[in-house]
């Protein structure tokens, strides 16, 4: 077995510990992160089963804050900054939404030059649909991050959550901004977290560590996201920092390949919004000699960042707006990988299909529909679900008495695999989603209020 395959082996592993210790930690984890700060901060890695505390998500080189300007009506942080003490080379992922807010219009153009110092965040506000007034204000907010850390302009980025087609509010960005900058520290990581969030109930964090040349080196993640969340990097924000030394070409390739397993396999209700934005930033700070082509470092740093985003993505779906499931839809036996996605998509997607794992109904005929109208070639004769291991359709029918009672009973716990195979060629292709619950309906419908 090669190296990247017997770490594979190993991360399924590890995978597969997790999410066992997730269902028991995960109504703890959500109850616990709506209480003070500091039993939030205590308690950000329960998924692991593990306590991780703020300096375990210290990086050389950078430095983080989150204030409250203000932005947001509840007074909860709202502001934060990323900074890297040197230039560090930057890849990023945006929004495929053709309707783009300010500040991905603003980063997408930055990010040409292939290096960026500092990243300001905002949540509570998308500056999105704000026309020329949201792109002044965008630029205006970089020019002051620039000039009160001393650095050029070109090398901040922007970005923005929040309510949609309302303009920044500039005299609190404007007040807040020095404050922010003053703030600024290498414990000041989970301040930024908590800056980010709007809808999510608790902080998304990961962190890992590998060496790289003989030199440690660590990548340390957030995201937030818990609505309009669907592939293409879906409705979040996710900022990734590390002390590798990785030239922008490749990272960028790392972090393409990467997305694909990881931000772009996961949906809550298949909306994709104005503002999504992953980042990646790499300082060089480790003091490994600079990695421009994949080699078997690079492929060591792409292995160790997949664990770091694939976990944050899954988290964003655990934490899903009214989500009281965590589902897996596992497509197998299609014609093409194309048509395992497609399938998998129309199940993940259907309304149907996400109040039935709601309601705990094992209603295996709203799993078959989906399927058919996916547009794929299928022979319905030939189509097996599984729910887990236990088997609910046999040949396109119900397997009916005790196999199908066994069956509904694993639909009831918060975290479950629906299996689908096909049985028309050998390609599959796996996405996470939620169920579709009454909150999530009462969330939306108040957003704005």
């Amino acid at each position: 077995m090669s190296f990247p395959q017997k770490r594979e082996s190993r991360l399924i592993a590890l995978e597969t510990y997790y999410d066992k210790m997730m269902d028991s930690c995960w109504s703890l984890s959500r109850t616990a992160m709506r209480g003070r700060n500091d039993e939030r901060v205590g308690l950000i890695k329960l998924r692991q089963g593990l306590m991780m505390n703020p300096s375990d998500f210290k990086v050389p080189g950078f430095l983080f804050s989150g204030i409250s300007a203000g932005i947001k009506k509840n007074g909860k942080r709202d502001l934060g900054l990323i900074y890297s003490q040197v230039p560090a080379q930057v890849a990023g992922l945006f929004t495929t939404n053709a309707v783009k807010a300010a500040p991905v219009l603003l980063d997408k153009e930055r990010m040409k030059g292939g290096c960026c110092q500092a990243v300001v965040i905002n949540s509570g506000n998308a500056n999105a649909c704000t026309g020329s007034e949201g792109l002044r204000n965008a630029k205006k907010a970089t020019s002051l991050v620039a000039r009160g850390l001393g650095i050029k302009e070109s090398l901040v980025l922007a970005s923005s959550t929040g309510v949609i087609g309302v303009p920044l509010p500039m005299e609190r960005m404007e007040e807040g901004i020095p404050r922010l900058i003053e703030a600024l520290s290498p414990d000041g990581w989970m301040e930024t977290v908590e800056a980010i969030m709007t809808t999510d109930t608790y902080p998304k964090v990961e962190t890992v560590n590998c060496r790289i040349r003989g030199k440690s080196v660590k990548i340390c993640g957030m995201v937030k996201g818990a609505g309009m969340i669907r592939p293409n990097v879906a409705t979040m924000l996710s900022f990734v920092v590390t002390d590798a030394n990785i030239k922008a070409p490749l990272l960028q390739q790392i972090l393409d390949v990467v997305a694909e397993d990881s931000y772009n396999r996961i949906t809550i209700d298949g909306e994709t919004s104005t503002n999504d934005t992953v980042l990646l930033l790499a300082n060089g700070k480790s003091g490994h000699p600079p990695i421009s082509r994949m080699d078997r470092d690079g492929a060591l740093f792409q292995f160790r960042l997949l664990e770091v985003c694939r976990n944050l993505a899954k988290s964003v779906v655990r934490d899903g707006e009214g989500a009281t499931k965590f589902v897996e839809i596992l497509v197998k036996g299609a014609r093409t990988r194309e048509d395992a996605k497609r399938a998998a998509y129309a199940i993940a997607h259907s309304p149907l299909v996400k109040t039935a794992f709601f309601g705990m109904d094992a209603n295996w005929g709203r799993i078959l529909c989906a399927i058919g109208h996916s547009g794929i070639r299928i022979d319905p004769n030939r189509i097996d679900v599984l729910f887990d291991r236990m088997p609910i359709v046999k040949n396109g029918m119900g397997v009916g008495g005790p196999l199908e009672v066994k069956a509904a009973e694993v639909i009831k716990n918060k975290s479950f695999k629906v299996t689908v195979h096909l049985h028309q060629g050998k390609s599959e292709f796996s996405v996470f989603t939620t169920d579709l619950s009454l909150d999530y309906v009462k969330i939306n419908a108040s957003y704005r209020s």
